[in-house]
């Protein structure tokens, strides 16, 4: 990974964009036109200079081998990381040409950049080996959240109590009384410090009048918080893991507190959703030997990308502690021994029919699961009628793709990549269809983004 022979493809580079818009400019950067003083260095760093507007060209530089993931530095205004500068920058990297040579070291303005930074991980690594800060007052902790824990039951109760109201006065009433009401129930649950109770009120605000069928799914969606509600009022009958999981969905903070497990994770997939407060992104990695599946959380402010970002289908030597939980896939990243390194493997694969009955199976842990990750394997892309879908090679069995899946771009390249021929595929198999997220040739190659 580090080293001057070892470079990333393309479509790794686009996937560390923050957005589709840092995307499209750093596409634009990524040729030798606007660069000059180009190079890199076997100890993981590439810089550059780039014209930009003004007299001065941009200074931009990454470090590559840092075990955190890359970092960037860039003399530009842009308060996005990567920035565009940045994304071409290693586009032209990635490119198979020379024109980012290798180099003995770095201009002085990289190099400072570069030692100070690794200067300040020691420093931090070092701090870290000593003696722990005294730990909070186990008491005034357990004060807290019992605290919180009487909130949550009178917000669940309310809520019991409003989900009533709605179904004898008929869900046809629904669609009369707008989305105030909604919203006023919601920020009940704010206050009642339940957060996953909050968000599931106001995804039911969004259903009265959105279409043909809109009173079964408020009615599918109201049975569910009723039994969010039942699972935290009588959470003291649940099995542990049970108990953690109706926790999580309610929105109450835990702690990955289960043993590190150290492995080559390939990183399946990476992307963002955003609403008006909050951008989340996930990533999706696979343990070599483990054989576990991990799902990475971070969180930007809104319009900000979150800092955590891996090239994907490269895998990073690291240790995962796993968050409590019924179906257990979320986990936090700890110790990095190594930068992202290319590894020729794949997740194990399914059949269409073995994966809806993968999460059918999680859906009795968690029944508020919207989807589970999977690998199918040997599945080609086919058209159904005015949709898509996957179907198995040597079965009469498909999977249809869920709508998010059918407005991306990444559909037409899991199309291209097919070819009508059988193709690996890594996604989010749920109650709404199948969404691809990476997917590989039938002969050897790294994953290829969808998403």
């Amino acid at each position: 990974m580090t080293q001057q022979g070892v470079r990333w493809s393309a479509d790794q580079v686009l996937a560390l964009a923050p957005d589709a818009a840092s995307r499209k400019a750093g596409s634009k950067l990524g040729a030798a036109g606007p660069w000059s003083g180009a190079g890199s260095s076997e100890e993981g760093t590439v810089w550059g200079l780039c014209k930009g507007s003004g007299s001065k060209p941009y200074q931009t530089v990454v470090d590559i081998a840092d075990p955190a993931g890359p970092a960037y530095k860039c003399s530009c205004p842009s308060r996005k990381f990567p920035c565009k500068h940045a994304l071409g920058l290693l586009l032209l990297w990635a490119g198979e040409d020379d024109t980012v040579p290798a180099a003995d070291r770095p201009p002085d303005w990289a190099e400072q950049w570069i030692a100070g930074r690794r200067g300040r991980a020691e420093s931090k690594r070092a701090a870290g080996g000593g003696s722990s800060p005294a730990a909070a007052d186990p008491e005034a902790a357990r004060c807290r959240a019992e605290k919180r824990a009487e909130r949550v039951t009178a917000g669940a109760t309310e809520l019991e109590q409003r989900l009533t109201d709605l179904l004898r006065g008929g869900l046809a009433a629904a669609e009369q009384t707008g989305y105030g009401l909604w919203e006023e129930t919601a920020a009940r649950m704010v206050d009642a410090q339940a957060p996953g109770l909050a968000a599931r009120v106001r995804e039911l605000g969004a259903i009265p009048a959105s279409g043909p069928g809109w009173p079964v799914r408020l009615l599918e969606e109201c049975a569910l918080l009723h039994l969010l509600d039942q699972g935290w009022l009588r959470r003291d009958r649940l099995p542990e893991a049970l108990a953690a999981t109706v926790r999580s969905r309610i929105g109450l903070p835990a702690s990955a507190d289960g043993p590190p497990v150290r492995d080559r994770w390939l990183i399946l997939a990476q992307y963002d959703t955003a609403d008006a407060k909050l951008t989340t992104r996930r990533i999706w990695l696979h343990g070599a030997d483990s054989g576990r599946t991990a799902l990475l959380l971070s969180f930007g402010a809104a319009g900000r990308a979150p800092e955590l970002a891996l090239p994907v289908g490269l895998a990073l030597e690291a240790e995962l502690s796993y968050y409590p939980g019924a179906v257990g896939h979320r986990a936090a990243l700890g110790e990095r021994f190594a930068a992202p390194a290319p590894l020729s493997i794949r997740p194990p694969g399914l059949t269409t029919e073995q994966a809806a009955a993968r999460y059918g199976e999680a859906l009795r842990a968690d029944p508020w699961l919207e989807s589970v990750p999977v690998t199918l394997d040997r599945v080609v892309p086919v058209p159904d009628g005015d949709s898509w879908q996957l179907a198995d090679a040597a079965a009469e069995c498909a999977l249809p793709l869920s709508p998010v899946a059918r407005s991306r771009p990444g559909l037409w390249r899991l199309v291209a990549l097919s070819g009508g021929a059988p193709v690996t595929v890594f996604g989010e198999c749920g109650h709404l269809g199948f969404t691809p997220l990476a997917a590989w040739p039938q002969a050897a190659g790294q994953a290829v983004p969808l998403c």
